[in-house]
């Protein structure tokens, strides 16, 4: 199966990618590999994954809609694993542009890219930040996601 794993370099994003290239999938990842977290830390993630032969990345942002076109007509994944996004509550606050172009614009330049490709099968990841200010924990699918205390989590309640 090819599966494209966006985020690839990000701490969930490379042990599915690692899972799926173990079962003999063929995966693209791509991350824009930013400077939010540590860029060690990514390469360090990134050269765990360099060392399958059915693996291979591209440094895109999702939010560059040409770009990701591109990845999707060369590649023509089957499924689609979105774990891009910017991520951070406090930084939202200091940054809010970048959420919005990430999470917002970059998330319907994939759902988009799934249509006009025909990807079967989209798997999203959103955050627990989307429960706000819920005092009820565990949180529970049924909670009320109504009050995002950042803009963080309103972007991923957005997408949902």
């Amino acid at each position: 199966m090819k599966v494209l794993v966006t985020g690839v370099a990000g701490f969930i994003g490379m042990h599915v990618a690692k899972r799926l290239l173990e079962r003999g999938d063929h995966v693209l990842g791509i991350d824009n590999l930013n400077d939010y977290c540590d860029p060690a830390l990514k390469l360090a993630r990134m050269n765990q994954l360099n060392s399958f032969e059915n693996f291979s990345f591209e440094k895109i942002d999702i939010s560059d809609k040409s770009a990701l076109e591109d990845v999707f007509t060369k590649m023509t994944p089957e499924r689609v694993v979105l774990l891009a996004a910017q991520a951070g509550v406090r930084y939202s606050i200091q940054n809010p542009e970048i959420y919005v172009q990430s999470n917002l614009m970059g998330f319907g330049h994939v759902l988009e890219a799934c249509r006009q490709t025909g990807v079967k099968h989209l798997v999203f990841a959103s955050s627990s930040s989307v429960y706000g200010a819920n005092k009820s924990i565990p949180f529970k699918e049924s909670d009320s996601v109504d009050h995002p205390v950042s803009l963080y989590a309103a972007t991923k309640k957005a997408n949902e």
